[in-house]
């Protein structure tokens, strides 16, 4: 408890005069002003993390969290539950999305082990278990309120780590058969959007297990009565071990003040978690792209953010973050390497007009 109680108290707001600094740069730059769109708001965002007008990524990570839910036994999920040991296995080796995306970006992924219902063998895969598995939350509360903060400050103290070692760009992901359930659950009890409107397929429901899907979310709700006035308590009665890792990885981030990408409605409720535990976090959020599940759609607006892109993706796994690693760095390649209209001998300048909105 005392780690997130520092973490929370250690996170402060962007810097106001690097964002200043940073715009005065980037509307000096040989184009119209506005004309880069969001790799200019990047940029400058970026400034806001660092204090710095000009910055350079030096290593980049994807925290990938990897949990088993006890709701699965609802009929949640078309999956069997066995498939969250597999694919987190096979994570680090390099064959699935994440690991191929990474491979090609030159990012590395780090695979934690925080709840799965098995024993690896693997040491590749960090043993932070908190338990095999969540309890049923359609039944009872998915876990303890110690256990959540436990579990939140795993991925505090992942990202801690990775910080220490000179990483200065993180992804969020993770593996966990049925964690769309949980997740559209904390999303609608922290939005107080009904979760009939969050509620996604998943991972190829029929309309019957949909249905079906929707109701035991619904039910666990109700039982459980969580408080949207406490995230914590959310993620303790209906939400799961990976999204309350995924949260410690967003308040660690902006602790440390550096920037962290959101991947897709897992990695989206988890934000939204940090989010509510300390508003400041929203400084060093990257959302990657709009997934398929409606909740993602519903986090960003709640917080207030902008997903670079489209491209109808719902792998989940941390798929978008190496994607919007590359976004990230074109971003800054702009902001440090493109000169400035007076550097590229360009004196009339009456036409390029700001074309921002107002």
């Amino acid at each position: 408890m005392e780690l997130l109680k520092e973490t929370l108290q250690s996170i402060l707001p962007a810097n106001d005069e690097a964002i200043k600094d940073a715009w005065k740069r980037m509307d000096s730059l040989s184009k119209p002003i506005g004309s880069l769109g969001q790799l200019e708001e990047i940029a400058v965002k970026i400034s806001g993390i660092t204090g710095k007008v000009k910055n350079k990524i030096n290593k980049k990570v994807t925290i990938v969290m990897s949990a088993d839910n006890g709701v699965l036994a609802e009929g949640v999920s078309a999956c069997p539950q066995e498939l969250t040991a597999i694919i987190t296995d096979n994570y680090t080796k390099g064959i699935t999305g994440i690991g191929v995306l990474s491979n090609y970006t030159k990012a590395d992924v780090c695979v934690v082990d925080i709840g799965v219902n098995a024993n690896f063998n693997n040491p590749n895969i960090i043993n932070k278990k908190i338990a095999y598995g969540t309890k049923n939350m359609a039944k009872e509360a998915a876990m303890s309120r110690e256990e959540a903060i436990k579990a939140i400050e795993v991925g505090i103290e992942i990202v801690d780590k990775y910080v220490s070692e000179g990483y200065d760009l993180f992804g969020t992901g993770e593996a966990g058969m049925g964690n769309t359930a949980t997740s559209a659950a904390v999303i609608s009890v922290l939005s107080g959007i009904d979760s009939d409107l969050i509620v996604g397929k998943g991972a190829g429901l029929t309309e019957e297990q949909f249905i079906n899907k929707k109701n035991v979310i619904k039910k666990a709700i109700g039982l459980n009565n969580p408080d949207k006035s406490d995230a914590i308590d959310v993620l303790a009665k209906v939400g799961g071990f990976d999204i309350a890792g995924l949260c410690g990885c967003f308040l660690s981030a902006a602790k440390n003040r550096v920037p962290i990408v959101i991947d897709g409605v897992i990695s989206s409720a988890a934000a939204l978690c940090a989010y509510k535990l300390n508003p400041n976090v929203k400084d060093f959020m990257f959302p990657s792209h709009i997934p398929v599940e409606p909740g993602a759609t519903c986090v960003m607006n709640e917080i207030g953010l902008k997903a670079n892109l489209g491209l109808d993706m719902r792998l989940g796994e941390g798929s978008g973050c190496p994607i919007e690693f590359l976004i990230i760095e074109s971003a800054l390649c702009v902001m440090n390497d493109m000169h400035t209209l007076q550097e590229a001998s360009i004196h009339n300048t009456e036409f390029f007009v700001d074309i921002r909105e107002k």
